[in-house]
């Protein structure tokens, strides 16, 4: 028999409502439909989603929950007079007052500590903070505070007169711990004039139960037999050892972070709300920027539209522009030289497709140019995975063959082909085989609700036996 249960502490020291838990799926999900379409009134509804996303933020953060609700007060009170005043001093000073709050908050929580700590190696003082904690999709939430205010500035939107239905944007529980960065002008109809009906319903339902299995059956999965081969004793580890745990950490963190987006669609679609997608398929790009136009699209179109753009984009200064988007793109992911180091790793391999790598990739053949693709990828992964920054040299040197280590070894054979038809399902999910199959092939009427019956059973199955795993992308 399973027992529904609340989320332990995770690897950040918070606990937290997590979508692939036996407590969400049990209980908190159903719950929060029930009450939702108790009454078809719009403003109960309204409140509802306000109410249950609190509960879901608080569940693990009681105490940053006030750093949510205070910065969309004060963010709120500051878009009016951005609305009022766009066309004199007073609109630009609130809207830098509204980027400069938002961006305090985040600087303290998430980078003060690597601050100091770098100050002290570099003057050798004693600067300490303590321990501030990391209020969990701070990130997030802080980015679409930003963009709010900024599209107001812009005359993109208008601004929300009502305090409750901009925090029913900021806190909706659907994307508020990882995303996707859903931008207020995507959603200000929604919140007022959304139709919710069965078929957008159901295919909520289906969306969710796929990214269950992406995350529970995929991403899991791998990072079980990965930990065999990354932050180990790399002193016997194999070249192929090396490839095949990064490789493991690659469709980890995809399906991880796929998993997520695809459930954050699912269920705003079940409470009729609409998203843009966040993935489209990344490891069947041909090149780097090809790459990160398909990853986690919301974070690169909100660096290209609010920092990329106003900079002056591809037409002034476009290497001084790039290496700042990827600079707060490393730096967004975490407060880490290993994060830093990743960010402007792709920077350098962005700057040579545009100056003069990206005719000859159109030109070879496809397989060699997404060759390219997965060796620069997985390379970067190194660095994203590592924040010991000389492990994960090391780990690079035995990928490359410079370490001295074996080829092979008999762990990689035995977890190969122990593990070769998740290995074969996974590389499959990530292109669009599936879809594809799906479009063209009748199945019966019953074939999705059995296929997503099996998906949820198996997953409840392995949830029931598994520890506590959040989402990755939770830390950021």
């Amino acid at each position: 028999m399973f027992k529904c249960t609340k989320g332990k502490t995770n690897l950040w020291g918070a606990t937290q409502v997590v979508f692939s838990s036996l407590f969400f799926l049990c209980i908190f999900l159903p719950v929060s439909l029930g009450l939702y379409y108790l009454i078809k009134n719009r403003t109960y509804r309204n409140v509802i989603l306000i109410l249950i996303s609190l509960f879901f933020y608080a569940w693990g953060e009681p105490v940053w929950i006030s750093i949510l609700i205070v910065s969309t007060l004060i963010n709120w009170f500051l878009a009016l007079k951005i609305s009022e005043n766009k066309n004199n001093w007073k609109g630009k000073a609130a809207l830098t007052l509204s980027v400069a709050e938002n961006l305090l908050i985040l600087v303290f929580f998430k980078y003060s500590g690597f601050i100091a700590e770098n100050i002290n190696l570099v003057i050798g003082s004693n600067i300490g903070l303590g321990s501030v904690g990391l209020p969990i999709g701070i990130s997030f939430f802080t980015f679409k505070i930003i963009s709010y205010t900024a599209d107001v500035y812009k005359g993109e939107v208008n601004a929300q007169k009502s305090p409750f239905k901009l925090l029913l944007y900021v806190s909706l529980f659907h994307q508020i711990m990882a995303g996707p960065i859903v931008r207020y002008k995507d959603m200000e109809e929604a919140i007022d004039n959304r139709v919710e009906t069965a078929e957008l319903f159901n295919d909520g339902v289906n969306r969710f139960i796929i990214g269950l299995g992406k995350k529970v059956l995929l991403s899991n999965i791998a990072a079980k037999v990965a930990v065999n081969f990354l932050g180990t004793d790399y002193t016997r580890l194999s070249v192929l050892g090396a490839w095949f745990g990064i490789i493991l950490f690659a469709l980890q963190l995809y399906f991880d972070f796929s998993g997520y987006s695809d459930m954050a669609i699912g269920l705003g679609k079940m409470f009729g709300f609409t998203y843009k997608e966040n993935f489209n398929y990344p490891y069947i790009s041909k090149s780097a920027t090809e790459f990160w136009r398909r990853w986690h699209i919301s974070l690169g179109s909100f660096f290209k539209d609010y920092v990329y753009i106003p900079l002056g984009g591809n037409r002034r200064f476009m290497i001084r522009n790039l290496f700042i988007i990827w600079l707060l793109t490393g730096l967004w992911h975490g407060a880490s030289w290993n994060f830093i180091i990743w960010g402007l790793y792709f920077f350098v391999l962005i700057c040579v497709e545009k100056l003069f790598l990206k005719k000859p990739l159109d030109i070879i053949p496809g397989i060699f140019s997404r060759i390219y693709l997965w060796v620069a990828v997985l390379v970067g992964w190194v660095f994203f995975f590592h924040t010991d920054l000389s492990q994960a040299f090391t780990f690079l040197g035995i990928m490359f063959g410079a370490k001295n280590a074996p080829f092979s070894s008999p762990e990689v054979s035995i977890h190969f082909w122990n593990n070769a038809v998740f290995l074969l399902i996974a590389f499959i999910g990530c292109t669009p085989v599936f879809k594809r199959l799906n479009q063209k092939i009748k199945f019966g009427a019953f074939a999705k609700p059995v296929f997503n019956t099996m998906v949820l059973i198996l997953s409840i199955i392995f949830l029931a036996g598994q520890t506590y795993s959040p989402f990755m992308y939770f830390k950021f």
